[in-house]
C-alpha cells in the first residue's frame, strides 16, 4: 500500500479477512463483536495509523475542550512558570489542562503522549525531554492529526508551530559580557550535545569568541546531564585544567547553582577567581552569595504564544502551516560575572 494513502476500514478488513461492517462495528466497540476480533481490529487500526473520516468523526465527537501539556519536569522555575502562563492563557480562552511530566526520559514521553490520546485531549503542547532524540512517536501523533505546538526544547527534524527564544543571540551577548569584563579564558557548562537548544547557546558562546579574537578550546566545554552530581564532578574538572578558565557559561541556572557550591567548597571564589553566567533567571539567583547573572526568558509572553498558536490550530477546519515565533531575552547582570580589576 502507499505510504501517502489513506487507510480505510476496507484495508483492514481484508488484512484481517473479515467483512467491513465487522471491522466498522468493531471499530465502534459495539458489543456484538467478539472480543478478541475487536482487540485485532483496534490493533492493527494502531499499527496502520487509521484515521476515521473526519466529517462523520465530528458529527459524533463531543468537545472536551482540554489541552495535553507534556513538561520535561516541574522541579524547573522555567517550566513551573510556563505551567503557570499556559494554564492562564488557556483558561481565559475555556479550555482546561492537562498536565504530564517526563522527568527528562523519552520512554515516559513515549507513554505520556498514548496516555493524552487515550484521554481525548484536542491539542498536546510539549518541551522535549532530555532524552529523546527519536521522534516517531510524535509523527504519530501528528498522523493523527492532533494539534501540535513545541516551546523551549524542540527539534528541526519536527514539523510543529513552536515557541522559542533566540538562544544564540542570549548565549552571544552573556559571553560578550564576560569578556568586557576582563574575562580571556572561557569555558562551557553545555547540555547534553544532542539538546538542540543547547547546541544553539553553544554556538553563541563560540561565535563571541571568534567575534572578539579569543580561543575556542574544546577542552572547556563540558557536556551535562542536568544532575548535579554530574554538574559538580564536570565544575571541578573543569577547574583542575593546567590553565583554568576565568569565566563561564552554564546552559541553566540548576547547572549554575550546583556549580558554585562545589567551587564554594573547593575555596574557589566567585567572581574572584572565575566569574559565571547562566539561563532562565530562576528567582533564586537573586538571593546567592554572590548574586547570578542570569539570561531572562519572557515567560508570561511565551505562553501566550504557545495557547495562540495551538487555538489558531484547533479553531481552523483547515491545515494551518507551521509557525515558529523567536523571542528576545534580557541579561540580568548581578554579583557573579561583575570582575572589579581584571585586564580587558
Amino acid at each position: 500500500m502507499n505510504k501517502n494513502t489513506a487507510v480505510t476500514i476496507k484495508d483492514i478488513a481484508n488484512a484481517l479477512n473479515l467483512s467491513a461492517s465487522t471491522v466498522s462495528r468493531a471499530l465502534r466497540g459495539m458489543p456484538e463483536i467478539h472480543p478478541e476480533t475487536r482487540q485485532a481490529v483496534l490493533q492493527l487500526a494502531e499499527d496502520m495509523d487509521y484515521q476515521p473520516n473526519q466529517l462523520a468523526k465530528n458529527l459524533v465527537k463531543s468537545r472536551t475542550k482540554t489541552i495535553g501539556l507534556i513538561l520535561p519536569t516541574l522541579s524547573y522555575h522555567f517550566f513551573a512558570s510556563m505551567l503557570n502562563s499556559i494554564e492562564e492563557a488557556a483558561m481565559q480562552a475555556g479550555y482546561s489542562v492537562v498536565v504530564c511530566q517526563t522527568n527528562e526520559s523519552y520512554l515516559r514521553e513515549v507513554a505520556q503522549i498514548q496516555n493524552l490520546l487515550h484521554s481525548q485531549v484536542e491539542g498536546v503542547i510539549m518541551s522535549l525531554a532530555r532524552d529523546t532524540s527519536d521522534f516517531e512517536h510524535i509523527y504519530r501523533l501528528q498522523r493523527k492529526n492532533v494539534p501540535l505546538v513545541i516551546f523551549d526544547r524542540y527539534s528541526t527534524d519536527i514539523d510543529a508551530s513552536r515557541v522559542i527564544v533566540d538562544n544564540h543571540e542570549a548565549a552571544f551577548k552573556a559571553t560578550q559580557h564576560l569578556i568586557e569584563n576582563g574575562c580571556q579564558r572561557l569555558g562551557c557548562m553545555a547540555g547534553p550535545p544532542h539538546l538542540l537548544i543547547s547546541n544553539e547557546r553553544l554556538r553563541g558562546f563560540k561565535d563571541a569568541l571568534e567575534h572578539y579574537g579569543l580561543p575556542y578550546n574544546e577542552r572547556y566545554v563540558f557536556y551535562n546531564d542536568f544532575t548535579q552530581e554530574n554538574t559538580m564532578m564536570q565544575a571541578l574538572n573543569m577547574m583542575s585544567l593546567p590553565t583554568p578558565p576565568d569565566g563561564i557559561l552554564t546552559m541553566t541556572d540548576r547547572i549554575a547553582f550546583a556549580t558554585m557550591y562545589a567551587f564554594k567548597q573547593k575555596g574557589i571564589r566567585i567572581p574572584e577567581d572565575v566569574a559565571i553566567v547562566s539561563f532562565n533567571n530562576d528567582p533564586t539567583c537573586i538571593y546567592l552569595s554572590p548574586s547570578l547573572t542570569s539570561v531572562n526568558q519572557p515567560i508570561q509572553e511565551m505562553g501566550a504564544q504557545v495557547v495562540r498558536l495551538l487555538l489558531k490550530q484547533l479553531e481552523n477546519d483547515q491545515p494551518v502551516v507551521a509557525e515558529t515565533i523567536v523571542l528576545s531575552t534580557q541579561l540580568m547582570i548581578r554579583e557573579s560575572s561583575m570582575v572589579e580589576g581584571r585586564k580587558k
